[in-house]
């Protein structure tokens, strides 16, 4: 599916994934494959920074870069730390919690996004609980560099009652979250 997909997209793709997958077909045949399919970036959520050397040098071998996250519970010499190992941007986790979709989104981002510009220069894209476009908005607004939308994206697909139905509903979100975005 990401094979078909990639060539159409203007952005880059980031994939994100749990570890277990990746140990299962093997670090660098998981890495070259998502390269080869057009993936440009791989985020894993459940690898703390300390054990990320191993799909670091996966990551390398392939020509992708490994994207770290950070969250609302991260001091901010770790959010230092995170910050300089991860490629491409940092990801900010918004809630502490799990992800899903949020009435609004929590003021606290506001002040986690200034303090990772405090220790960084890359960008900061904010993900988890991100579902409408006044989310997209309002983090922008904030000074985050980009926003991810996952949890509504997958629901949109899911509802739908066929699979066409599904990409066009998530072509619909995705354009009303980029259209409330100033570009």
């Amino acid at each position: 599916m990401v094979r078909s997909v990639s060539p159409s997209l203007s952005a880059p793709l980031v994939m994100f994934t749990y570890f277990n997958p990746i140990i299962r077909r093997g670090m660098d045949k998981f890495c070259s494959q998502i390269k080869e399919a057009g993936v440009s970036g791989l985020l894993v959520p459940d690898l703390p920074l300390e054990e990320t050397t191993k799909i670091r040098a996966a990551c390398e071998r392939a020509g992708l870069e490994l994207v770290l996250l950070t969250t609302p519970t991260t001091p901010k010499a770790r959010m230092a730390d995170i910050a300089r190992a991860s490629q491409g941007f940092v990801y900010l986790v918004s809630v502490t919690g799990v992800t899903g979709v949020q009435e609004k989104v929590q003021a606290r981002v506001e002040q986690l996004v200034e303090t990772l510009h405090q220790v960084t220069d890359k960008s900061v894209a904010v993900g988890f609980g991100v579902s409408k476009p006044e989310h997209a908005k309002q983090i922008v607004e904030w000074g985050a560099e980009g926003v991810i939308c996952g949890s509504a994206l997958v629901r949109a697909l899911g509802e739908a009652s066929s699979p066409e139905e599904g990409l066009e509903k998530m072509e619909q979100l995705a354009r009303s979250l980029r259209d409330a975005i100033p570009h």
